[in-house]
């Protein structure tokens, strides 16, 4: 068994990683979606959001392992980090590096194995994204390209740590982190050719609950919404708060017809909500929904405009309670609940 060296900027590297304040932390909903997304789009077990330390590595995130560490010597991902590009192994029995490795020839049983380094600050290879199957198996040149896109993301993530991309009211991305990380995503559906869409929510009537009731009622509010915002989206789609009361999800590889059913259950969502909660109010949403066409070089920021300009239509419009135009039509659906 070949133990995986130590890089040359070893200790720059393990200082970037520690400053990130992510080791040993709770899951994590954007990185927990990024390792379902890879068990689902290439069929393995196990999929892994892999931090190497000094000694060990970490699982930010795991599909199909009970276990959140390994030691680094015997990792895959330490030799990931070695180079600029993918590892990968297509049948560890028949590679010198690994051939006796104890997760190759233990009750783990790892025959393949496809890694992408995770790189921050131009050459630092903090961990992988990585792919383990029990099986040999091929890996061709399309499947590369898609394990490095949702490699490119999972760094945008990390980054994201760094720029403090979060709202600290709802733990939701902020628009600077939903932008950085909506560019990657709409790559990533450009070249599957996967449809994806923007919805922007917007609360209605939110300065009177903040006049009447203070703002930290406000805040409740905010935060209830966020609450059903979450509950309501699918596992892949990413959410954030853009500011004050306002909310925005792309929604990304969904069937025609999800957004409109996303819509309806944060109607749902909302009318619990304003059902148990019983604070004096109801919380009242309008929501505009712009649909990503991968033939036009369109940002997440039109999106943005094009769905914002969709939702303050509709609550101009004032539609009742329960209309619901479901047709993605130029701004797409449309509702004011």
């Amino acid at each position: 068994m070949h133990k995986p060296a130590l890089p040359s900027n070893e200790a720059a590297r393990t200082a970037l990683l520690h400053s990130l304040h992510v080791l040993d932390t709770p899951p994590n909903e954007r990185f927990d979606r990024l390792t379902r997304l890879a068990e689902r789009l290439f069929g393995v077990p196990i999929s892994a959001v892999s931090l190497v330390d000094s000694d060990r590595q970490w699982f930010k995130s795991c599909v199909g392992l009970a276990v959140t560490e390994t030691s680094r010597d015997i990792s895959f991902c330490g030799h990931t980090i070695l180079g600029d590009d993918l590892l990968v192994i297509e049948d560890a029995r028949t590679d010198p590096r690994f051939f006796d490795n104890p997760l190759v020839t233990g009750d783990l049983s790892v025959r393949f194995y496809a890694g992408c380094p995770l790189t921050l600050e131009g050459d630092l290879r903090v961990g992988a994204l990585c792919i383990v199957d029990k099986k040999p198996r091929k890996f061709d040149e399309a499947e590369r390209g898609l394990l490095r896109d949702l490699g490119r993301i999972a760094e945008r993530e990390l980054e994201m740590l760094l720029l403090a991309a979060t709202d600290d009211l709802t733990g939701l991305s902020n628009r600077r982190g939903f932008e950085a990380l909506g560019l990657h995503l709409l790559q990533l559906c450009k070249r599957g050719g996967s449809r994806a869409s923007v919805l922007f929510f917007d609360l209605n009537g939110f300065k009177q609950i903040n006049d009447e009731y203070g703002h930290a009622e406000g805040d409740r509010a905010i935060v209830g919404f966020a609450n059903v915002l979450r509950a309501s989206l699918r596992e892949t789609d990413v959410l954030a708060r853009l500011g004050g009361d306002e909310f925005v999800a792309l929604v990304v590889g969904a069937e025609a017809g999800t957004e409109a059913r996303i819509i309806e259950r944060v109607q749902l969502g909302v009318e619990r909500y304003n059902h148990d909660a019983r604070r004096g109010y109801d919380l009242r949403f309008s929501v505009g929904c712009a649909p990503f066409d991968g033939a036009k070089e369109t940002s997440i920021a039109d999106l943005i405009a094009v769905a914002d300009h969709a939702m303050y239509a509709n609550k101009r419009a004032g539609r009742a309670a329960r209309a619901l135009d479901a047709k993605l039509t130029q701004y797409g659906a449309l509702i004011d609940a």
